[in-house]
């Protein structure tokens, strides 16, 4: 797996990962385990999406 995920997109995954946590910890609901593919697509620096539409926010190494 090549990395895609750039800096500023793993920022935007987390938060919006921490947003989708703490709305399920607030309405008490299990939609907030949502919040795991953010996370997991932040810190693995990989997105499937990005692969399949030939999309990298990484910067390219000159």
């Amino acid at each position: 797996m090549n990395k895609n995920v750039g800096t500023t997109d793993k920022i935007i995954r987390i938060v919006i990962g921490l947003i989708i946590a703490v709305i399920g910890v607030v309405y008490q609901s299990w939609w907030g385990l949502l919040a795991i593919v953010p996370f997991a697509t932040a810190f693995m620096s990989f997105c499937g999406f990005y692969t399949i539409f030939g999309i990298s926010t990484c910067p390219t190494k000159k």
